[in-house]
């Protein structure tokens, strides 16, 4: 049945920045699906460990900054291993932005930014991965593009160069995984209503100006983003390697 190819039981998964908002959403969909999971996150990610948890799976928080991850992958992975015996699916979550004109966009800033949001998923996707293959199994993994990956937008130079990066470098993790039954795509959310973006919706003026250019006439929620995240993390998607899929209202076709 075709369903049972989106099924994940037995399966585990990494979801990073599980704390709250996408990244939790992430993390409750794959264990809805029937995955265990370790979510990481800078602080304990223990309210979505509690609710993986009341679902009926095996769950473990993991406090990890991965702004060190050149250092912090390899243990992290390690750690995972041992209390879960497997790593199937990896999602690369967590991101940060900084929010400066191009002028003035200090080196902290851009290092901040390329850190987490472009080194941290390079490194912990090269440990997953010797994992996956040392499994021999396949797996899949999961980076998180943006819009941006796309656009160049204003005012977050730093994030729109990280994103840009991850769009092609799910591209070569696919080309050069995808002998050892490794797929990796990515997810592009479009403007979804979380913390991150909630300065963004308290200003009417921006507000409606995004929602004049959505199609589907509202913001995304993080629960809009849980159907493709099962998707590419399950079966299903077997032959689907090196996509970056929009999930954006519409916003990029407008």
């Amino acid at each position: 049945m075709i369903l049972d190819t989106f099924k994940l039981d037995g399966k585990v998964a990494v979801v990073t920045g599980a704390g709250r908002g996408i990244g939790q959403a992430y993390a409750l969909a794959l264990a809805e699906a029937g995955a265990a999971v370790a979510t990481v996150d800078v602080t304990p990610a223990e309210a979505t460990v509690a609710r993986i948890q009341a679902l009926g799976r095996n769950a473990k928080a993991y406090a990890v900054d991965l702004s060190g991850a050149e250092t912090a992958a390899q243990p992290l992975i390690d750690r995972i291993l041992a209390n879960f015996g497997r790593i199937d699916i990896l999602v690369n979550n967590a991101g940060i932005i900084r929010r400066h004109p191009f002028t003035d966009h200090s080196a902290k800033d851009w290092g901040d930014v390329l850190a987490v949001n472009l080194s941290a998923p390079f490194f912990l996707s090269q440990a997953a991965a010797k994992a996956m293959i040392a499994q021999g199994q396949g797996g899949k993994i999961i980076n998180i593009a943006s819009m941006l990956s796309f656009q160049g937008g204003i005012l977050i130079p730093g994030y729109a160069a990280s994103k840009g990066g991850i769009k092609s470098l799910t591209m070569l993790m696919a080309n050069e995984l995808a002998p050892h039954g490794i797929q990796v795509n990515a997810i592009a959310p479009g403007y979804i209503a979380t913390d991150n973006t909630a300065p963004i919706r308290a200003d009417p003026a921006r507000n409606q100006a995004i929602l004049d250019r959505i199609p589907a006439g509202r913001w995304g929620t993080p629960d809009d983003l849980k159907g493709i995240c099962v998707f590419l993390a399950s079966p299903a998607s077997d032959y689907m390697t090196g996509a970056t899929v929009n999930v954006d209202g519409g916003w990029l076709s407008r």
